[in-house]
């Protein structure tokens, strides 16, 4: 059974207010706690009991799959590997995501270790959300692992937020794209008070014609710190894209490191950046519309990390 906090922790992380329809996999404090099949989508435990294996069926169309974690146990450090095969022509939405409660002074975390295989003309749709909460002085940490690989013609549109209340995180996302596949990635990402995260990106345009883009947007408040590496090569013909954006309040820093590489002659790659503070003028208008200042720049951050 689902508990208050479970689902406090569910709903924000993967919009779950109770067991979700179709097929899921929830994991707490490093154990399963709920799992459910369908007729086009299996999940079943790895050979190592380190994780899991999550099966489309090729053709499957419109269907979701949820595998949250949340973690509320003093002292746990959650490691598990997760591998996703999606079947040719199959459209898919996995949402993903970790929750952690901490209420006392051990430290909590938790490594997903994702590895997907995308079938030709296939689609998938990754939402993963990570977030902390709780009155505990243990420090939290998500360091999560993403590595795709697009087969020919595939598609991957990849959600990635940090939410809040990340003491540390270490992101890794590989990426390797086939003839004609697509991948976007959108990364958003809070940290506050002497929160730390960085982002390391790393992105092979092998086939011909593949596209990616690849999108940061990313608030640093008090003295937290965020560091983006992005490393896109291009192997083909093929077109890239990689934008940086950041927003700086109170003491906060940032360190953006985008690597455009083109080793063929008809590669297209490009790149721009921007970091600074909230402008003044959006402030204004806001506060003239009756906003408070906190109000007003809140709202500016919300509308940002959309």
């Amino acid at each position: 059974m689902l508990d208050a906090l479970d689902k406090k922790l569910l709903k924000t992380v993967a919009d779950l207010e109770e067991l979700p329809k179709g097929a899921y996999n929830i994991r707490k404090n490093g154990k399963l706690l709920h799992r459910q099949k369908s007729a086009n989508i299996n999940i079943e435990t790895n050979a190592e009991g380190t994780g899991i294996i999550v099966t489309i069926k090729p053709g499957t169309k419109n269907e979701s799959v949820h595998i949250p974690v949340i973690l509320s146990q003093a002292g746990l450090f959650d490691v598990v590997y997760n591998s996703f095969i999606v079947g040719e022509g199959a459209e898919v939405t996995i949402i993903a995501g970790c929750g952690i409660h901490c209420g006392a002074a051990d430290p909590e975390g938790h490594a997903g270790i994702h590895d997907f295989q995308v079938g030709k003309k296939a689609k998938v749709t990754y939402v993963e959300k990570h977030f902390a909460m709780g009155e505990g002085s243990g420090r939290r940490t998500l360091n999560p692992t993403t590595k795709i690989f697009l087969a020919e013609g595939a598609a991957a549109e990849m959600e990635l937020t940090q939410i809040g209340g990340v003491d540390e995180a270490n992101r890794l996302n590989e990426a390797t794209l086939d003839s004609g596949s697509l991948l976007l990635i959108t990364e958003r990402v809070l940290t506050d008070g002497e929160q730390k995260a960085v982002s390391t990106n790393n992105i092979v345009l092998k086939g011909a014609n593949s596209r990616a883009n690849m999108i940061s947007r990313s608030v640093m408040k008090g003295n937290s710190k965020q560091t983006f590496y992005a490393t896109m090569e291009a192997l083909n013909k093929c077109f890239g894209h990689i934008e940086c954006d950041a927003i700086i309040m109170d003491n906060g820093t940032n360190e953006t490191m985008p690597s455009l590489q083109a080793k063929h002659p008809d590669a297209e790659l490009t790149h721009e950046a921007s970091i600074g503070k909230i402008a003044s003028d959006q402030l204004t208008k806001l506060m003239s519309l009756g906003l408070t200042y906190d109000q007003a720049v809140n709202r500016i951050i919300q509308g940002f990390l959309k």
